[in-house]
C-alpha cells in the first residue's frame, strides 16, 4: 500500500507543481512547447509498450481495440463539449480535463500493475506528461479566463489528490479484478491518452514551438522506451 501511495504521489505531485508554475509565471512559448512535446513522446511510448501491448496480449485485438477506441471517444467527446461551451478559450480547461480523463484510467492501471511489480516507464511517462499539461493548462486558465489563482490551484491540487486516491484504489482492488478487466482498463487508458495527445498536447506544442518540436517528442519517446 505504501508503494501505491508513493507511485500515486510521483505521478500527481507534478500536476500541482506544474499548475503552480503556470499560475505564477509565463514560461517562454518555446520552452513550454518543448516540455509538451517531450511529455507527448513519453506518453506515446507508455501507450505502446505499457498499456496497449499488455491489453492486446491478454484480451486480443477485438476487446483491446474496442476499449482503446472507447477511451479515445470518451475524451474527444468531452473535449468537444468543452470547446462548444468555451470556444477559442477552451484549451486551458481542455488540458485539465485531459489530465483527469486520461489520468483516472492510467493511474488505475498503474495501481493494478503494482501487484506484478509496477511499471517504471508508466510512472515516468505519466509524471513527465502531467507537467506540461498542468503548466500550460493553468497558464491559459489564468490568462484567458481571468480565473483566481487560488481557485485554479485548488482545482489542480484536487485533481492531483483524486489521482493519488485512484492509484491506491486500483492497488486495493487488484486481487479482485480479472486479467481481462485489467486489460480493458489498460486499453481504455491508452485510448484516452491518445485522445489527449491528438486533440490537445501535440497540436498545442506544434503551434507554440514550430517544426522542430518533433525532435523533443522523439527524445521523450526514446527515454521512456529505454526505461521500459
Amino acid at each position: 500500500m505504501l508503494t501505491a501511495i508513493l507511485y500515486g504521489l510521483v505521478t500527481a505531485v507534478p500536476i500541482a507543481i506544474g499548475a503552480a508554475i503556470g499560475l505564477r509565471w509565463d514560461l517562454p512559448a518555446r520552452v513550454l512547447a518543448t516540455l509538451m512535446a517531450f511529455g507527448a513522446g513519453t506518453m506515446i511510448a507508455a501507450v505502446s509498450t505499457e498499456l496497449f501491448v499488455p491489453a492486446f496480449k491478454q484480451a486480443g485485438i477485438g476487446l483491446a481495440g474496442a476499449a482503446l477506441f472507447l477511451g479515445t471517444a470518451v475524451y474527444v467527446v468531452a473535449d468537444h463539449v468543452v470547446e462548444t461551451k468555451l470556444g477559442s478559450r477552451a484549451i486551458g480547461p481542455a488540458l485539465m480535463l485531459g489530465v483527469f480523463l486520461d489520468g483516472v484510467p492510467e493511474n488505475t492501471a498503474l495501481g493494478v500493475s503494482l501487484t506484478a511489480g509496477g511499471s517504471l516507464v508508466l510512472v515516468v511517462a505519466i509524471a513527465v506528461g502531467n507537467v506540461p499539461e498542468a503548466v500550460s493548462g493553468a497558464s491559459l486558465m489564468r490568462r484567458e479566463h481571468d480565473m483566481s489563482r487560488r481557485y485554479a490551484l485548488v482545482m489542480w491540487i484536487a485533481t492531483a489528490a483524486i489521482l493519488v486516491a485512484v492509484t491506491v484504489g486500483g492497488y486495493a482492488v487488484s486481487d479482485a479484478i480479472s486479467p481481462t478487466a485489467v486489460s480493458h482498463v489498460q486499453a481504455f487508458a491508452g485510448g484516452a491518452t491518445l485522445g489527449v495527445l491528438a486533440n490537445g498536447l501535440m497540436p498545442e506544442a506544434y503551434r507554440e514551438g514550430g517544426w522542430w518540436v518533433g525532435l523533443a517528442t522523439a527524445g521523450g519517446f526514446l527515454l521512456a522506451f529505454v526505461l521500459g
